[in-house]
């Protein structure tokens, strides 16, 4: 019996150890889940922070980009600043352009929808002569200052050197596409019409 008992004490006293020894291996690994919980939940925390930061950084940027946008688009007004005004006397083209001239600017070149609406505007009760001839190649129309045409406003059909001697472009109260906009004609350079000068800032 005292065999028995022996063994029944040592079998036990095994059982005890292993289960000490099976709760300190899980408390051990409990403590490193719970240590690795930690730091995945910091390192989440970190991302979070950083994807934060990147984002603000790409707000900043676009904000940046915007601003620098509008400064070009100001800077490209400033230097393409004008200053318009139209003959009192009804003259050629070549005389409506010595009016401007002579008073340090030239005669209108219109490059942009924004500037015709401007023009029609301003001066569109009246015949206007503009910047615009083929005087030197039939149908190769050039502005004053010898740019090639590249946005147009010509009325139908025009324009159409009715019977070849049709070589300067008007802006005409008469050729109105919409409420907004006149459109161009060409007429003989010796035709009468008021000149709309422009004069760069």
């Amino acid at each position: 019996m005292r065999r028995y008992y022996r063994l029944t004490a040592v079998c036990l006293g095994l059982l005890c150890v292993i289960l000490l020894a099976a709760i300190t291996v899980l408390w051990v690994k409990f403590n490193n889940l719970t240590i690795d919980r930690d730091q995945l939940q910091t390192n989440n925390d970190n991302m979070k922070n950083e994807m934060g930061q990147l984002q603000k950084e790409k707000e900043f940027r676009r904000r940046v980009q915007k601003f620098q946008k509008k400064l070009s688009e100001l800077e490209q007004e400033k230097k393409t600043c004008s200053v318009y005004y139209i003959s009192t006397e009804k003259k050629s083209w070549s005389e409506s352009r010595k009016f401007c001239t002579d008073r340090g600017a030239d005669l209108v070149i219109i490059n942009s929808r924004e500037e015709q609406e401007f023009i029609t505007k301003t001066f569109g009760s009246y015949q206007a002569w503009i910047g615009l001839t083929d005087t030197e190649k039939e149908g190769d129309w050039k502005w004053v200052d010898n740019s090639r045409l590249t946005t147009e406003f010509w009325w139908t059909g025009e324009p159409n050197d009715y019977e070849g001697k049709e070589n300067c472009a008007v802006t005409d109260l008469w050729f109105v596409s919409n409420k907004n906009v006149q459109t161009w004609a060409d007429y003989p350079c010796n035709h009468p019409a008021v000149g709309i000068c422009e004069k760069r800032i």
